[in-house]
């Protein structure tokens, strides 16, 4: 497979994760859902600091050195498999289209999260309860933005439930899954299909 189709493959899918991530930011208020199919699907714009699948890190003030460090992480993790798809494109004839396309699904995914935290701090207001986020008046500086995550399955409701376990559902009584964005399902579908499919190549 030819690096140039790789990287428009890689270049289509970052502009429909960055697309729809910036329609969520300036479009809804944080914490705000819309209901795609009733009682199994919804669109809830949350942010976070930069993990995946809604998940926080811990804030270190304003200058934040663990959401740096995380970020930096993720740049020299790029690289790298920047780099191992460049080699086996380059130096690898044996190599299967299908680890090529679960790679550029990897790599992705972590550039359009990793584009949200280098970025959206610096471009976007601070998005609220109240309104939506606008251009301009950076809220953050450089790899210091955070995560716009927006797919919510609330997969069945609970009518009457503990009070030790309140912490599991939302506001309804939905059992309160892990809230993601298209970057994190690029990376999770490519690792699950490279791992059903291609787990003897990376022997």
């Amino acid at each position: 497979m030819k690096l140039r189709n790789i990287s428009i493959f890689v270049v289509v899918l970052l502009v429909l994760d960055q697309a729809l991530k910036i329609w969520i930011k300036t479009h809804m208020c944080l914490g705000e859902a819309i209901t795609v199919f009733p009682d199994w699907f919804q669109l809830r714009f949350i942010e976070n600091s930069g993990a995946a699948f809604g998940m926080r890190i811990a804030a270190g003030g304003a200058f934040d050195w663990g959401k740096i460090a995380l970020s930096l992480f993720r740049i020299v993790l790029i690289g790298l498999l920047i780099y191992y798809v460049w080699y086996l494109a380059r130096k690898r004839s044996d190599v299967p289209k299908g680890v090529f396309i679960g790679l550029a699904l990897i790599v992705a995914g972590a550039i359009g999260n990793m584009l949200d935290s280098a970025f959206y701090g610096l471009i976007f207001s601070a998005s609220t309860p109240v309104t939506p986020a606008h251009f301009g008046d950076g809220y953050a500086p450089f790899l210091m933005g955070k995560v716009v995550d927006m797919f919510y399955f609330p997969l069945f409701r609970w009518e009457s439930v503990p009070r030790w376990l309140s912490f599991l559902v939302d506001d309804n009584y939905y059992f309160f899954g892990p809230i993601f964005n298209l970057a994190d399902t690029y990376i999770s579908v490519a690792v699950i299909y490279l791992l059903i499919f291609h787990h003897k190549f990376f022997k």
